[in-house]
């Protein structure tokens, strides 16, 4: 009755920048949404998520009917958070019955309101118990995610997408990154290799950046990446550079700048913390983007550690004060 192979984890950005050795990974995440406001606590990882105010209603109940989100445990109730036991049999055969019931008729209420004109910021919230969440994620502090989530006290279907997770950071090769040198997410990159005359790598060349058959200039592949990022709002991505630009600017000219998606690109940077702390203390020059230090001494570009983050080089990106 219920796929099993819902919830998926995939990596499609890592690095490492090669002065601090610190990793930022980038993952594209399927899950059922009534987890999804348990990994908005997560306030150290850049997000940007399906969003039910932008999928049109079709779409919505489309993946509502052909493949509900549902429980990969069905547990018995007991006292407490956590299930020990799951349901069997005739009691196991009866709940997933009244799931499906209940995903069907959420189906049916969601067509009438459609049929009433209902705004789909309406009508989609009567199907997000039973839709699926996508989402792309991006951080550079994943250890007390992982010490969290991938256990067996948190709830079974976070539990299983954490283990995804980590199976995938641990099979992961990040990719070195040099100062200026960019982690974005969906755009390919390849380094040319500085050969002896032997044929013998000497040192690493510059980063080529690419999508598909096409080479990107660094602007082009952070306006490239920052609009896919953007795009998992409506569950479809445009890959052209025509529709990223005109996105790009969308994002950007807006009042307010809608800047969640420029959070997922971060440069590479080599920043002593000794020199950082003696340039605030004495209002000397500052790195552009860096916005604070732990009590680590270790630097900060929003939520990212050690590497700019695009978002703090956007101009109007936060309304302080």
């Amino acid at each position: 009755m219920f796929k099993n192979d819902q919830i998926k984890a995939t990596i499609i950005a890592d690095s490492i920048n090669y002065y601090h050795k610190t990793r930022i990974i980038t993952y594209e995440l399927e899950y059922p949404r009534f987890i999804h406001s348990e990994l908005m606590t997560h306030k150290m990882l850049a997000k940007n998520a399906a969003s039910s105010r932008a999928i049109p209603i079709d779409k919505m109940i489309e993946q509502v009917r052909n493949n509900p989100a549902h429980p990969v445990y069905w547990g018995k109730n007991q006292a407490g958070m956590q299930a020990k036991e799951e349901l069997t049999d005739e009691s196991l055969a009866k709940v997933q019955d009244f799931w499906k019931d209940a995903s069907t008729t959420a189906c049916l209420f969601a067509k009438s309101m459609s049929e009433e004109q209902a705004h789909k910021q309406i009508v989609n919230r009567v199907l997000e118990p039973f839709s699926m969440m996508k989402t792309v994620i991006t951080g550079t502090e994943w250890n007390n995610f992982f010490w969290l989530r991938n256990h067996t006290d948190a709830q079974p279907e976070f539990h299983a997408l954490a283990n995804l997770m980590q199976k995938a950071k641990d099979e992961s090769k990040p990719f070195v990154l040099y100062e200026n040198e960019w982690h974005v997410p969906y755009i390919q990159r390849e380094r040319y290799k500085f050969s002896s005359d032997f044929g013998d790598p000497i040192s690493d060349g510059e980063i080529i950046y690419s999508s598909g058959d096409q080479v990107l200039t660094t602007d082009e592949a952070l306006v490239l990446s920052s609009s896919l990022c953007a795009q998992t709002s409506y569950r479809k991505s445009d890959d052209t550079l025509e529709k990223a630009k005109n996105i790009y600017s969308r994002l950007v000219e807006s009042e307010p700048v809608h800047a969640s998606p420029f959070e997922h690109q971060g440069m590479c940077y080599n920043v002593n913390p000794f020199k950082l702390l003696t340039a605030i203390m004495f209002n000397y020059f500052i790195p552009k983007g860096v916005t604070h230090i732990d009590i680590n001494r270790n630097w900060w570009s929003g939520n990212l550690k050690h590497f700019i983050q695009y978002r703090q080089l956007i101009p109007n990106n936060v309304k302080v004060g």
